[in-house]
């Protein structure tokens, strides 16, 4: 049974997080504010007005995280890098103090044997930037790829893999369409627009990578498998526009150099027509995906679902998380199979999955027991292993996340992660689902055959 688990040789096994959610000490050292210190700032925004001002302190604690990393056997740790903490206006100048801190944390990662992958962008952007319109203007294209290049100077050859940026259609849908997060706009016309230049600044980026980059560089995208309520056409229809919303908007110009169909019936007149050329920019050849999977959308036909007319049914029997996640593993494996049979099988990583379930604010002698998390990552993992037997082309897997951590709106009412931290003191305990996880990476998933 043991060998029937094994994942294939050289499988890449770690964890992730992100700068602004573990960091703390957003203004350390010359760096300059983001979006979110603004966002969580502005009373109302988060739960219970929680900021990440501490967040874990791993801007000064980041020598203990990856000692701890090292301790539960990680191969692998996916990061973000602060635009603002390395260039404080987003362009021009930069901080030499802030960029030091990441090769610091590079080189701290290559002493203990695990392999640094670098994200360029996880939804932090530099306040100067915004007050400039943000992902609304057409020249942050090159904005982006500036500040890129700085990172790849610096750290190219220590870091061999690298993200553009992590889930755009989280900062279009919730920073521009729904106003849920930074920067907290609330507008049919412009969430086409920030996509856009979302994905020309990918472009713009992956093409300085390749004059001056000698390694892989890739795109992190969030996808959900869409299922239809029902057989009826209305439902049938409604589980598409989901789908080309959120999944294939994203891809779809990355691989096939155009927005799916569906965008303009979503949209309407705020659908622009795009310049051929901007697709040209798009559609830069990538060494890899990286797929981040949390659950699953059983969609029924909603006029009042504005703007995709698609909303989600909850299912009875059916197991969620504390963020009202359906647990549904086969969505994971039915994901990677339309990555493989629609844009040719390219390499991927799962950059992220995780789970929140209740744990109690304080570790009980250093111990956090929690079955429900083991059992997501279990049943997720061999989800995953199912799509690598039919031939998908899986080359890594990514925890989220490495740590409890700051939950953009969220604040710190929900914990994801596989080492518990104590707030009030910020103590580190690795959870059971932490040494679970352990055990699977030393074995090379070979222990996913155990209960526990």
């Amino acid at each position: 049974m043991a060998k029937e688990t094994l994942f294939p040789e050289n499988f890449l096994w770690g964890t992730a997080t992100s700068a602004y959610q573990i960091e703390g000490s957003p203004l350390a050292d010359g760096a300059g504010p983001n979006i979110w210190e603004r966002f969580v700032h502005t009373p109302g925004m988060t739960s219970g007005g929680d900021t990440g001002d501490v967040a874990c302190d791993h801007y000064r604690r980041w020598r203990e995280d990856v000692a701890l990393m090292k301790r539960l056997g990680m191969q692998a740790y996916r990061f973000s890098v602060s635009w603002s903490r390395v260039m404080p206006e987003g362009r021009g100048p930069v901080n030499g103090k802030g960029l030091d801190f990441y090769s610091r944390l590079v080189d701290e990662l290559l002493t203990h044997g695990i392999t640094p992958m670098v994200t360029l962008f996880h939804w932090d952007l530099p306040i100067a930037l915004d007050d400039r319109g943000g992902w609304l203007n057409p020249d942050i294209a090159h904005w982006f790829a500036d500040y890129a290049e700085v990172l790849f100077k610096a750290l190219d050859g220590r870091v061999q893999q690298w993200a553009t940026l992590n889930e755009p259609w989280v900062v279009a849908d919730g920073g521009y369409l729904h106003g849920a997060l930074a920067p907290g706009h609330r507008n049919l016309y412009e969430a086409p627009i920030a996509t856009h230049n979302l994905l020309r600044a990918h472009g713009a980026a992956v093409q300085r990578y390749r004059s001056v980059g000698r390694h892989q560089v890739g795109l992190v995208v969030n996808l959900e498998p869409k299922y239809p309520a029902s057989d009826t056409a209305a439902d049938r229809a409604a589980t598409q526009r989901a789908h080309a919303y959120m999944n294939a908007q994203y891809l779809d110009p990355v691989f096939l150099g155009r927005y799916p169909e569906e965008m303009r019936d979503i949209f309407g007149n705020a659908w622009p027509d795009w310049p051929e050329a901007d697709f040209a920019l798009i559609r830069q050849k990538l060494d890899f995906i990286g797929f981040n999977y949390y659950t699953r959308s059983v969609t029924r036909d909603d006029p009042s679902a504005w703007p995709v007319r698609a909303s989600r049914v909850m299912q009875k029997l059916a197991t969620y998380t504390e963020t009202s996640w359906e647990v549904f593993p086969q969505g994971l494996t039915d994901t990677l199979l339309w990555i493989r049979d629609r844009y040719g099988n390219p390499p991927v990583y799962i950059t992220e999955n995780g789970s929140a379930f209740y744990d109690p604010p304080v570790a009980e002698e250093g111990r956090v027991h929690d079955p429900l998390r083991i059992g997501y990552l279990r049943k997720h993992l061999l989800a995953l292993h199912e799509a690598i037997r039919a031939g998908v082309d899986v080359r890594g897997y990514m925890a989220w996340s490495f740590m409890d951590n700051f939950e953009w709106s969220l604040g710190f009412a929900k914990r994801f992660g596989l080492v518990h931290v104590n707030y009030g003191t910020l103590e580190r305990s690795p959870k059971d689902s932490a040494l679970y996880y352990s055990r699977v990476v030393a074995s090379n998933g070979a222990s996913l055959h155990e209960e526990n």
